[in-house]
Order: structure tokens, then C-alpha cells, then sequence
């Protein structure tokens, strides 16, 4: 309803607010009989003439300040009075505004009312400071975030205040407390939310895109490896509910995930279901290598599955230094050759070799990098045993050429630990196996190719291994090791393979900032295929800042960017990153990534911690992902914990929710799925019974 109010204002300030795109003036509104007076909030039409006794005001009926759920005019003849846009025929009695609620103020002591309106003045006049003060942050947004940010701002400024006084006293008068404010800051404190309540929405569709069956949010699925070689794993998934579809690139290479990706676009378009793809970059982690041991055979062996048909092949990998294979890349074996004969090979080649059984045998070059450029990715198809001076020959055009091999080294496919283990962790074992010393016999050993961690790390500092699963304190600091004893593991032992994290807390690591070598070659496939790029382990606003550039160079301004908040550095720079990730017109999504995040900040931190960026997010107006150990007995085992399901409906309110990968991911996405549509049916119809069976009394 729209009425006009005559009075004056209370005071000259005016700040311009993006959150409303009006002007903000308080009307003074007489106090003579708080008792028989009701309350309204005014809003002035922006370009109102401040000098003229009249101006334009809107009543708003549903907003989360209480104040505004009474509504009526002020029966007291005087400076200010309320009436109708319409002519009222035949009288010129003031008509009256009913309450929607019906609801009437209690009768308090006039004083109590109006400091309690003053303060609410107060902070709204501070919110709207705040937004002047930040006016060159918002400059710097795109429009299509100009309205999240301010609301941002507003956000910020209000969590700085101590308003617990505040928030007892609007409930001592039966009105509604300023939590849950977070969406509308501004807003709803001076006037309605409504204007402004499918900004989430509208962000979330931009970045996933509409949700299926009227679902309260998206689901997504991270698939690998597994994907490819089972061809209906992607058509199950996504007829069960699924429509985003995650890849790491910390795993596989890009010919695993061209195949997947043409899987999910051909599923998707024979169901007609759309669905959006999610790569994350591998990002600067901490990650396990496996133990490289001196071997004179080593047995390379594909894996099967239950009818003996080969599922991945045994990848091995072929230099003729000894260098390094990527962190990212576990092979089950390294394979030193004569340089000569490493200098003629190239992708494609089949290098074929009699095994040490005697068998014909051969090995497919896959793949080489160019930030690892002394080594080959290669692929055996069938079992086979290799060993130093071992034949191998490649075809050529202008004749065959030979080599030997040099040495084998084998990998340790894992290694067992328990509380109180000593754990040994290399740079390159194999290179400062000469320098082990007494203190190091009869330990587990691993290794990290990580130069910064082993200059990081100090004696009594915590480390975890695997997202937690195996937690230790640094005993032991070397040049080229550390030694860690176990104090937290499973009691019949805990396995550490491959490829798992690495969390060192209260370690400073300076240099693991940004984007690696790896990252930037990944990003080029990512810009070609996929729909969003996760940004993994943000510290700062110069991680977002380099993939910014980097769309911009390929001019990709509709590619979603996902925060992927895992670091206490992170989680502290939260409010700078949404900033700086809002000045481009790139849609924005953060990623709760509960299992770094934990270790990093404490698993009794978590709670509030996963609270707080909720918050933080939906005074932003960001759409959230959901992640970590979701579902993740039902999708390994088969069947869901309690706290699981508990989980499962407190993340309900999000935009989205991701499952990993497991033997029964399907069930979960069906199961998941099934929790999203019926939310909303369930909460129309109450469960209990009545005390009182009212139906009999009408």
C-alpha cells in the first residue's frame, strides 16, 4: 500500500545505499501516547523533494525487523498524519491501515519505546556509514554483484557491534530479534526483505543452473577413472538426481577427462536432463608420494575386476635420469633407461620387450609433461615382470631402435601405521638413502616432493595425514627427512597410500601460495570444457586474481568460479575474496571443503566455523557447495549413520550438496534426491499428534 505522510524530517543525513537504490531520511513521528499510537518505518522515494511538506512513503507488512508488523495511522491530529493515495469520498476522516498480523504493541513505558527506536536508528545509520566508507571496494564490482556487496558491507559492520543488549530488549516487547538478518541487513532493519529475497536464487541458477523437480537445491557427484571404463555409471547417476558433475584434476590426466566429459554430455542430452560440469584445479597441496625402492624385478600388473577384464592399466614411469615423476602421478613403477634410447621415444610409441618370464610384452607412451619434461607416461596392459637389462625396442621409420633398462625402482603400494609408529618422510628416497642413520631403522617410509615442507616444518609441530585419519608430531628434523611418531591412528592400523594429504596447521608455508605449473596447463583444458573452475586451497585475493586474468586472456566471462575455502587463511580472508572474485561478471560459488578445513582450524572449530560462512554467504547473496563425507557410509558401505542423515538436512538449505565417488553412489544420489524433493511436502503436513483433535470441535 502506498501512502502519503506529512510531517518533517529528523535530521539532514543522507547516504545513497546500493542495497535499496534509495535515499534514507528518519520522519519524526509523534510520541505523546505510545498506547494508543502504532509504529511505522518510512522509506522516501529516491529524487523526493526534501524541502516539500509532503513525500511518498511505502508500509511494509513482512519483513524480519518486528517493529514493522503494526501497521496503523496515528489517531493524533498534528504535524504528521497518514493517508491513503486515494480520495476518500464524502469525509476527510483519516482511513485506518489494519495490521496484516493483527498484531498490537504491548503497553510499555514511552521512555523504554523510544530509545529502543533510537538505537535502531543508530544502527542503521551505522550500517549506512559503513557503506559510505567502503563506497571504493563497491566501485570496483561488477553490476551484477553491486547489490550482494553493499549487502555484504552492511553484514560486516553490523557482526562488529556488540547488540546483545539491543536484541533483549526488541524481544522483552515481543518483537523479532535482528538474527537471522543475514540475506537483507539493511533491509531489514529499516524496512522488507521481499524486494530482495531471490537474489540467492537468482546467483545459484546462474551458476548451476535451474533445479530439477522443484528441488530445494543442486546435487553433485565427483566421478574419476572409475567413470570411463563403467559406461552406464554416468547415465545411473544422473537419471537419479545428479546434474553437476565434479572432476579433480589433482587426479587422472586430460585424455580420462575428455572421455568422461563426452560421457556426461551424451547422457545428458539422451535423458534430457542438463548438466553442468565442475573441474577443480589440483591447486599448490601437500600430497603423499609413494616409497621409490631400489628392485632387481618389478611386477607390473593391471587392475581386474571380478571376471578378470582389466579395469585401469599398470602405468609406469619411464626417464632416463632418475628424475622425478609428477606429484600428482603415483605410477607402480619408475623405469630408468639409457638416454640414447629416451631421446628417440615419443607419444604413441609401442616399446616392446621379452618379460623376465619370457613372455612378449609391450608398452604403450602416453603422455608427457611439459613442467616434468625428463620422463614419459607409459601404460602395460598385461602382467609383466621387468628388470635391470631388460631389452626394450621401438618401430621407426628408418628402423627399429634398442636400449636397455638401467634400474628398476618399485613402489610400496602403501604402508600401515599405528600410534606410536615412527614414520619417515623423504624428499627422494632414493637419492639419500646413503644418509639413513640408526635412527630411522625399522620405520615406515614415504616420501613428498615438496622442497618448502621440509623447510617449514619444526620440531613438536602437528601433522596429518589423509584428511585426519592419521594425525602425528614432528619428532625428528633433517635436510633431506623428518621423522613423525603416530599419535592418532586406527587400532588394527591405519593404511597411508599415494596421493593422500598432507596438513601442517601451525606451519608457516609462504611459498605454497597461488597457482602451480600443473594448474596453469589444467586451466586451458578447463576453459575448453568445462561449465566451472574451482580454485582450491584460496589463501588471498591474488589466487582469485590470477584466474581472473586468465579467463579474462581467454575471454570466458559466463565460466563459474568456486571458491574452495579449506585453509584457516582462507576461511580469515573470506570478505576480501568474495570482493575481489565480485568484479567480474563471472557467477560465484563457494565450496565448504570440511575435511581440510578441519584439520586446519580444529575439528571442535568446525560447527561454527561451516556456520559462519553460511552466514557470510548469504549476506553476499553467493550460492554454497556442501562438501566432505556427505553420505559417505551410504555411498561406500551401502547404508547411512545417523549423524550422516542429521548432516544430510542441515545442509538442506544450500544450494548445493556434493557426494564422492564410492561403490554406491548411485543409491546415494537417489537417496539424496529423494531428501531434496520431499523436503518441502514434509514440512506441510505435521508428524505429531495434536493434543487436541480440533476437527471434532468445528
Amino acid at each position: 500500500m502506498t501512502l502519503k505522510l506529512q510531517g518533517r524530517l529528523s535530521s539532514a543525513y543522507r547516504f545513497h545505499s546500493f542495497a535499496s537504490k534509495h535515499c534514507f531520511r528518519h520522519a519524526n513521528l509523534p510520541t505523546k501516547s505510545i498506547k494508543k499510537s502504532r509504529i511505522i518505518f518510512a522509506k522516501i522515494q529516491e529524487g523526493s523533494d526534501s524541502e516539500c511538506n509532503s513525500w511518498k512513503i511505502y508500509a511494509f507488512y513482512d519483513t524480519l525487523n518486528a517493529v514493522n508488523r503494526s501497521f496503523a495511522m496515528n489517531p493524533h491530529e498534528g504535524d504528521v498524519y497518514a493517508r491513503s493515495d486515494k480520495p476518500v469520498s464524502g469525509s476527510d476522516k483519516v482511513p485506518e491501515l489494519i495490521p496484516s498480523h493483527g498484531y498490537c504493541l504491548p503497553e510499555l513505558p514511552e521512555i523504554h519505546v523510544t530509545n529502543l527506536l533510537e538505537k535502531l536508528k543508530a544502527l542503521h545509520l551505522h550500517l549506512l556509514a559503513a557503506e559510505h566508507w567502503n563506497a571504493s571496494h563497491l566501485k570496483l564490482c561488477h553490476r551484477n554483484y553491486l547489490v550482494s556487496a553493499a549487502n555484504l558491507t552492511h553484514y560486516l559492520a553490523f557482526r562488529c557491534l556488540h547488540l546483545q543488549q539491543l536484541k533483549g530488549d526488541l524481544s522483552c516487547i515481543g518483537l523479532q530479534s535482528l538474527e537471522s538478518i543475514n540475506p537483507h541487513v539493511l533491509v531489514s532493519i529499516e524496512l522488507t526483505m521481499n524486494s530482495m529475497k531471490k537474489q540467492v536464487s537468482v546467483n545459484s541458477i546462474a551458476l548451476f543452473g535451474e533445479c530439477l523437480d522443484k528441488r530445494t537445491g543442486q546435487v553433485m557427484v565427483t566421478v574419476g577413472r572409475e567413470a570411463v571404463k563403467n559406461e552406464i555409471l554416468i547415465n545411473n547417476i544422473l537419471k537419479a538426481g545428479a546434474n553437476i558433475i565434479r572432476i579433480n584434476c589433482a587426479h587422472d590426466d586430460s585424455a580420462v577427462w575428455s572421455e568422461i566429459i563426452r560421457n556426461v554430455k551424451h547422457n545428458s542430452q539422451l535423458l534430457e536432463k542438463p548438466c553442468r560440469i565442475l573441474m577443480d584445479l589440483a591447486g599448490p597441496k601437500l600430497r603423499t608420494g609413494l616409497l621409490k625402492t631400489d628392485s632387481s624385478l618389478v611386477k607390473l600388473s593391471p587392475k581386474k575386476d571380478y571376471d578378470g577384464n582389466m579395469v585401469f592399466p599398470a602405468q609406469v614411469w619411464m626417464c632416463c635420469d632418475g628424475s622425478n615423476p609428477p606429484r600428482d602421478f603415483s605410477p607402480i613403477s619408475v623405469i630408468w633407461i639409457q638416454k640414447r634410447f629416451f631421446n628417440k621415444l615419443k607419444i604413441g610409441d609401442c616399446v616392446n620387450f621379452i618379460d623376465a618370464r619370457g613372455r612378449k610384452r609391450f608398452l604403450k607412451v602416453l603422455k608427457r609433461f611439459p613442467f616434468a619434461p625428463n620422463g614419459f607416461i607409459a601404460d602395460c596392459l598385461q602382467t609383466a615382470y621387468i628388470k635391470a637389462g631388460t631389452e626394450f625396442s621401438v618401430k621407426g621409420k628408418k628402423g627399429n631402435s634398442f636400449g636397455q633398462v638401467v634400474k628398476v625402482l618399485a613402489n610400496k603400494q602403501f604402508v600401515r601405521l599405528k600410534v606410536g609408529d615412527l614414520l619417515t618422510i623423504f624428499k627422494n628416497f632414493s637419492s639419500h638413502i646413503h644418509e639413513l642413520g640408526s635412527t630411522t631403522l625399522g620405520t615406515a617410509k614415504i616420501t613428498c616432493s615438496s622442497d618448502q615442507f621440509f623447510e617449514s616444518v619444526k620440531h613438536g609441530e602437528p601433522i596429518a595425514f589423509d584428511d585426519g585419519k592419521i594425525l602425528g608430531k614432528i619428532h625428528d628434523v633433517r635436510a633431506n627427512w623428518i621423522t613423525v611418531v603416530v599419535t592418532h591412528a586406527s587400532p588394527k592400523g591405519s593404511k597411508l597410500s599415494s596421493g593422500k594429504s598432507i596438513n601442517i596447521p601451525e606451519s608457516k608455508m609462504q611459498q605454497l601460495k597461488g597457482l602451480t605449473p600443473k594448474d596453469f596447463v589444467d586451466l586451458d583444458f578447463i576453459a575448453a570444457n568445462a561449465d566451472m573452475i574451482g580454485i582450491s586451497f584460496v589463501r588471498d585475493i591474488n589466487d582469485v586474481v590470477t584466474v581472473q586474468h586468465e579467463l579474462q586472456k581467454r575471454n570466458l566471462p559466463e565460466l563459474g568460479i568456486i571458491l574452495k575455502i579449506e585453509t584457516k587463511e582462507g576461511l580469515q580472508n573470506l570478505p576480501s575474496l568474495l570482493f575481489q572474485a565480485m568484479q567480474t561478471s563471472n557467477p560465484l560459488g563457494i565450496m565448504i571443503a570440511r575435511g581440510d578445513l578441519m584439520i586446519e582450524c580444529g575439528w571442535d572449530q568446525l560447527g561454527d566455523i561451516q556456520e559462519e560462512i553460511l552466514s557470510i554467504c548469504s549476506a553476499a547473496h553467493v550460492p554454497v557447495i556442501w562438501a566432505t563425507q556427505v553420505l559417505e557410509s551410504l555411498v561406500k558401505v551401502g547404508f547411512p549413520t545417523r549423524a550422516e542423515i542429521t548432516d544430510v538436512f542441515k545442509a538442506i538449505g544450500v544450494s548445493c550438496i556434493m557426494l564422492n565417488k564410492g561403490d554406491n553412489i548411485v543409491r546415494a544420489v537417489a537417496a539424496l534426491n529423494s531428501f531434496l524433493c520431499d523436503r518441502p511436502r514434509k514440512n506441510s503436513k505435521m508428524i505429531v499428534n495434536p493434543l487436541l483433535h480440533f476437527d471434532d470441535r468445528i
